[in-house]
């Protein structure tokens, strides 16, 4: 099977699509805060109820992979359909920094996790991590969810299907 093979056929698996956020660690102890950082993911989900552990899939090297091997706390937006525009934003590769991709953006610090949440999410997750699984070329971090916030928010999902966002209906 080639890789275009089971890219296609993955894309056909609808996904909601979150933004997992992380701030990195003081460069000295007592300085100041580091940057927060962003990604994009649609390979999230909820693995069990007690306790309450959700997994993301990340690219192995990637910016939030190594992010995440030394930060345990991070958190994560469930979007909306009303946020296209946040998912594309973090979904590019390559950057060398992501404090402007936040500039513009509503979001709270989680009180836990000290990470960006989004505001107008559907719901938004503080976790920690409790283990990182290597799995072909990306890491499965599992996370216990710390707290969780439903706010209240008008409209659907968004989701991810044959490589475009799209929401519920269409």
């Amino acid at each position: 099977m080639s890789d275009e093979e089971f890219r296609a056929a993955m894309s056909r698996l609808a996904a909601g699509v979150v933004l997992v956020t992380a701030q990195e660690p003081p460069l000295a102890e007592g300085g100041p805060r580091g940057e927060d950082v962003g990604m994009t993911a649609t390979a999230f989900m909820s693995v069990s109820l007690d306790p309450p552990l959700v997994l993301v899939s990340l690219r192995e090297g990637s910016r939030m992979d190594d992010l995440l091997d030394e930060q345990p706390l991070w958190g994560v937006s469930l979007l909306s359909e009303a946020q296209r525009h946040v998912a594309g934003r973090f979904a590019m590769k390559g950057r060398i920094s992501d404090r402007l991709l936040f500039a513009d953006l509503p979001y709270a610090r989680g009180e836990l996790c000290g990470a960006p949440l989004m505001g107008g999410a559907l719901a938004t997750l503080e976790c920690r991590t409790e283990s990182r699984v290597p799995a072909g070329d990306h890491t499965l971090v599992i996370g216990r969810v710390l707290r969780a916030q439903v706010p209240p928010v008008e409209g659907g999902p968004l989701t991810y299907f044959r490589g475009r966002y799209r929401q519920l209906g269409n």
